[in-house]
């Protein structure tokens, strides 16, 4: 029998796995490593959710028929890019009304100023009375306020015409468009719902006990199982725990941000959160190291198997005969990985699972 020591390293606690040969099947001796049990501080987990940090709902300001939509769910858009138009015929000749009734003002001024310069040489040659020429420099004042007024008035009408054709505020991708052309548009109502994708963040609710008095982000771990077994475990940038607590839950918000430009996470995702260990949680997943003394176990990375949504690694029983077992999987340290359940400490799991998988 030959032994090959194998050396772990979880939460500062190096733990040696020896490896032997189990009894030989059909001419093949099969690889075998004890599942290793530590007692080292470990990691509690919480269900947590992916959030936008920047989702919005973008919504219309006016009135009126959905007469265009240029995206669609999926697609990236950039910063000021149209998304939905409405229509504005009616706001478009009331800021063509707005234009004309300027262009009147202005006229009016350009008679107004000529002749108040006019009896304004009248009154230096003491043709006109002093009376005569206020009348008139209050005539050209007030023609003045009367264009800045409709000038404002058309800027306002104008204003309005653009609301019927709704931008993106940022740069995202399109999450929903709850319309369709020909749908009314109303003031409030959602047209478009975006999200920046290059800054997410993940949400859990703790209970106040499992949350310790400094929480330092390097002993946050964020795991996303939806993903890649190699990009499943990722390291926040920032970790904020919100100072109010639920009163009907006891619990308190944690608030992960994530590396910007995370691959493949979307708004909704399932994720866990996992916090330095307090004491085991009521709420704690099964199987999870939720307290100070309670038993990890790990075994080499290599003994996992993974087929599709399934991750299992072959337990070898007394009779040397492997078993396919499916397990849940915690963190990774280096080259053995924690498991949370499905193997006891003590039993032999396969090294190769795909000579276990030929022998069984």
């Amino acid at each position: 029998m030959t032994i090959h020591p194998i050396r772990v390293f979880a939460g500062g606690l190096a733990v040696a796995l020896a490896a032997a040969a189990s009894h030989p099947a059909h001419g093949e001796a099969l690889a075998t490593s004890p599942v290793a049990a530590s007692t080292a501080p470990g990691a509690a987990s919480f269900e947590a959710v992916v959030e936008a940090l920047r989702q919005t709902i973008v919504a219309a300001q006016v009135s009126g028929s959905v007469t265009e939509i240029r995206v669609r769910p999926g697609d990236t858009v950039r910063a000021g890019q149209a998304l939905v138009r409405i229509d504005a015929r009616a706001a478009e000749q009331a800021a063509s009304a707005s234009d004309a009734q300027v262009l009147a003002a202005q006229a009016s001024l350009e008679v107004a100023r000529q002749d108040y310069e006019r009896k304004q040489q009248l009154l230096a040659k003491k043709y006109i009375s002093q009376a005569a020429f206020e009348r008139a420099q209050a005539q050209f004042k007030a023609t003045q306020a009367q264009v800045s007024a409709q000038l404002a008035q058309a800027g306002a009408a104008h204003t309005q015409s653009g609301f019927y054709l709704v931008q993106a505020p940022y740069g995202g991708v399109v999450a929903e468009v709850p319309v369709a052309i020909g749908d009314m548009a109303m003031p409030g109502k959602p047209l478009v719902s975006l999200y920046d994708p290059a800054a997410l963040r993940v949400t859990a609710s703790v209970p106040q006990s499992a949350v310790p008095a400094a929480l330092v982000t390097k002993d946050v771990k964020v795991e996303i199982p939806g993903l890649p077994a190699d990009r499943q475990w990722l390291d926040p940038v920032k970790v904020q725990v919100l100072p109010t607590v639920d009163p009907a839950t006891h619990t308190l918000e944690v608030r992960m941000d994530l590396p910007r430009n995370a691959s493949g996470i979307s708004p909704g995702m399932f994720a866990r959160a996992w916090l330095p260990a307090q004491s085991t949680p009521s709420n704690a997943s099964p199987g999870v190291a939720g307290g100070r003394a309670m038993t990890r176990l790990f075994v080499p990375t290599k003994a996992i198997v993974r087929r599709g949504e399934l991750t299992a690694l072959y337990v070898v029983d007394e009779g040397g005969r492997p078993i396919l077992r499916q397990v849940r999987l915690g963190e990774r340290a280096n080259d053995s990985i924690e498991v949370l359940s499905g193997v006891n400490a003590g039993e032999n799991v396969a090294l190769d699972p795909q000579a276990a998988a030929r022998l069984r």
